[in-house]
């Protein structure tokens, strides 16, 4: 795993077609309170609720590991509907938020204006595979919360990243990462692996079918990040994915029996995706990095 899957076009939906379903845009909002990120609990936790409670400490953790200082300005990369720019913003960290779903962006501009917001945060189209329109080292950080899913060339998306972010700037992705799908573990059925192939490309998530355990690391030392470290929140989350999973479960069986699983991908996900929890094949990952500081640091960039 780690290259780019074939056919990538064909095979997996894009994100704006993915986010702009009706299930997409009813789950998102009455099933995860309009988040579009987990919720942070506490180890060993059963009960989910309050759903906002959680989301809301994620964001705080988020927060504390970007690690800035009030009045630094932060890139938001794939920011949704804005709760977690907003959240930043009300922290005192300046936002810049971009997105490739427009119904996302326009959701957002709405939200920064109703809480009377735009000196502090700002949102529009973006892709964050090409980042030409903004300018060399133009931000003290950068974090993307569960959006590097979505990306076809992860190597471009994190030497765009670099590339925008000051020296010494500080970095915090959310991503998830998997074992080798080609070996499913002792108890796993071997055709779940292509169950869970098919939600990736239905849910326009490459970037989840490359990251092998270790290969987003290795992109981003390839580009020159520095002081790189992974956290497993997995346990931290799975409250969350438990209650998707009872939510979703029923129904899942229903539409598999009727065969409409194509229409209903974010019921399947919730279903397989618990199930590989279980299994250990996916992590939930908060990983931290920093741009160099020095000259050096740069030239070893370049070297490489």
């Amino acid at each position: 795993m780690g290259k780019a899957p074939e056919n990538l076009e064909e095979d997996y939906t894009s994100p704006e077609s993915y986010y702009d379903t009706w299930e997409s845009r009813i789950g998102y909002r009455f099933v995860n309170g309009g988040y579009r990120h987990f919720g942070f609990y506490d180890v060993g936790t059963y009960w989910p609720f309050p759903l906002e409670s959680a989301m809301k400490r994620m964001e705080n953790h988020l927060y504390e590991s970007l690690n800035l200082p009030p009045g630094a300005k932060v890139l938001d990369v794939g920011c949704g509907v804005g709760q977690v720019a907003l959240h930043m913003a009300h922290k005192g960290l300046r936002v810049e938020g971009i997105d490739i779903t427009k119904n996302h962006v326009r959701w957002t501009q709405q939200r920064i204006k109703a809480e009377g917001m735009q000196d502090m945060v700002s949102a529009k189209w973006g892709d964050f595979h090409d980042l030409s329109g903004m300018a060399d080292e133009s931000f003290d950080g950068v974090y993307a919360v569960e959006t590097l899913l979505h990306a076809s060339d992860p190597s471009k998306v994190m030497g765009e990243l670099y590339r925008v972010m000051k020296p010494g700037g500080h970095s915090v992705f959310h991503v998830y990462d998997h074992i080798d799908i080609n070996k499913p573990p002792p108890g796993c059925p071997a055709h779940f692996m292509d169950d869970v192939t098919r939600v990736n490309e239905r849910s326009g998530m490459p970037g989840l079918q490359m990251f092998a355990r270790g290969v987003l690391k290795q992109v981003m030392e390839e580009q020159g990040f520095e002081d790189i470290e992974i956290r497993d929140l997995s346990e931290n989350i799975r409250p969350n994915m438990r209650y998707f999973y009872l939510l979703a479960y029923i129904p899942y069986l229903i539409i598999c029996f009727l065969g409409l699983s194509a229409y209903f991908v974010n019921t399947e996900g919730a279903v397989i995706g618990y199930q590989a929890l279980r299994y250990g094949l996916w992590r939930f990952l908060v990983i931290t990095a920093r741009k160099p500081s020095t000259a050096a640091g740069a030239s070893r960039r370049r070297a490489g």
